[in-house]
């Protein structure tokens, strides 16, 4: 059968290296990694040496990498937490800026957080999916605790500036957040070019 499949944005198969690397701890090696057990403890290096693999490619610490069931789950933690971690500490900042063409994660996670007294913008985009700059610096306030838009759109393709609002958000103390589910390629593609 010939199938012409043009949705592998939102699920692709697996492939080959994947499954095979996969396969043991599909299979046999699927001990409890928090167990003491010797079947566990296989597990738990597993998973230590997958968390030690992915620190390397995007650069980073390995006790920085944490593994959730799925992107939606991650953006969920994500704004949730940081949103909840102000509310806890009574910061007085209740704002959070995003794009208007985020994933149903980031937007159901806004959504949700403006029923509970947050405050969300919601920047438009140009054309052809950028978020403008000069925009975002217009709508930071005080109270912005939070920026969160997505490296690489999962509909269109557009990869956003993310490097330019990081450092918008790190020169005025916000939290950037965002969901690269879409941009590890051009995540790992980037820094093997740059030489990072």
């Amino acid at each position: 059968m010939n199938i012409k499949y043009f949705d592998n944005s939102a699920t692709t198969r697996v492939k080959e290296a994947v499954l095979e690397e996969m396969f043991p701890y599909l299979s046999l090696e699927y001990g409890n990694p928090s167990s003491v057990y010797g079947l566990g403890r296989r597990a738990k290096k597993a998973i230590e040496q997958a968390r030690e693999r992915v620190a390397s490619l995007l650069h980073c610490k390995p006790q920085e990498i944490v593994f959730t069931s799925c992107g939606s789950e991650s953006d969920n933690m994500a704004l949730k937490g940081m949103a909840f971690l102000q509310k806890e500490k009574q910061t007085g900042k209740n704002h959070i800026i995003t794009s208007c063409i985020e994933h149903p994660a980031i937007l159901n996670s806004c959504h949700s957080l403006e029923k509970q007294g947050f405050e969300v913008t919601y920047l438009d985009v140009d054309a052809q999916g950028f978020v403008n700059l000069e925009s975002l610096m217009n709508h930071i306030s005080d109270k912005t605790f939070l920026i969160s838009v997505m490296f690489a759109n999962n509909e269109i393709g557009t990869i956003e500036p993310i490097q330019e609002i990081a450092k918008i958000a790190k020169a005025r103390g916000i939290t950037f957040h965002t969901d690269a589910v879409q941009a590890v390629r051009e995540c790992a593609n980037r820094c093997q070019t740059n030489g990072n």
